[in-house]
């Protein structure tokens, strides 16, 4: 991997980690469109790189991460599904990211579905964080655990799950958010400890594309945020399900026509 690759996909990250579109979607064919090698630094980067954009939703949801306790146990419920169906089925989510036919696919079918959320949930109740309930969050937590299958989008997974309780879409989006930093943060710590678990250590040159990955990321990421918040108040999820249509499209066009696409 070359600095350019490391800025690209790091632009990537933070475009697409908290829009329900699908980042590993979008690495496929960014990865595969700049004949990147998928070894295990490559695989370690791309889930590295989210470190900077958890870093972005944590400055602009500063005062937020301390407004009560509460908001903390809300969190650790949500992620507790995601952290048991994680661990029983690591290896079973490791086959399903080496189909980039799935990824595909499940791009396609979760486009289909955010053609019709703004419709089928279109009676909010809730309209802040601290309105959300204990079981809510749990709700939003097994939502999530949907995103373990690839393409999925975990921002997609928990936003309408969020939608389904009858959140409104910028508490939805924004519960999301907050859900990300330990969701993120976890399969970081355990992506790091299975890479030096095999004996790998990072090169001078790997920290620093690690470095200006997560800069990157993390600058992209706030601008990113701040727009979907607002896009999405005034005109939904339409147009996102449109572009999962067509990215969704492309990948299995590739893969049905031959290409050799690399899940990294």
């Amino acid at each position: 991997m070359e600095l350019f690759h490391a800025i690209i996909l790091a632009i990537i990250e933070g475009l697409t980690e908290f829009l329900p579109v699908s980042s590993t979607g979008h690495m496929i064919i960014a990865s595969s469109a700049m004949g990147i090698a998928s070894n295990d630094f490559v695989k370690l980067f791309t889930v590295a790189i989210q470190l900077g954009a958890i870093l972005s939703v944590a400055v602009l949801y500063f005062k937020r991460f301390f407004r009560s306790f509460d908001f903390y146990i809300k969190l650790v419920i949500a992620f507790i599904p995601a952290a048991v169906f994680g661990l029983l089925f690591s290896k079973k989510i490791d086959q399903l990211l080496e189909s980039a036919l799935t990824v595909g696919i499940t791009l396609f079918i979760g486009g289909i579905i955010l053609l019709f959320v703004d419709k089928w949930f279109n009676k909010p109740a809730v309209e802040e964080e601290k309105d959300i309930s204990y079981l809510t969050a749990l709700k939003i937590g097994f939502f999530q655990c949907i995103a373990m299958i690839p393409g999925t989008s975990r921002s997609a997974a928990t936003i309408v799950g969020g939608m389904t309780q009858k959140l409104s879409r910028k508490a939805a989006a924004e519960f999301s958010f907050f859900l990300a930093v330990p969701t993120m943060f976890a399969a970081t710590a355990k992506k790091l400890l299975d890479f030096y678990k095999e004996g790998h250590t990072f090169t001078g040159e790997e920290i620093k594309l690690l470095a200006v990955g997560n800069v990157i990321a993390f600058v992209v990421a706030l601008l990113a945020i701040r727009t979907f918040i607002t896009f999405l108040e005034r005109k939904g999820f339409v147009l996102f399900g449109w572009y999962r249509i067509i990215v969704g499209a492309v990948i299995i066009g590739l893969y049905m026509s031959g290409h050799n696409l690399e899940v990294i």
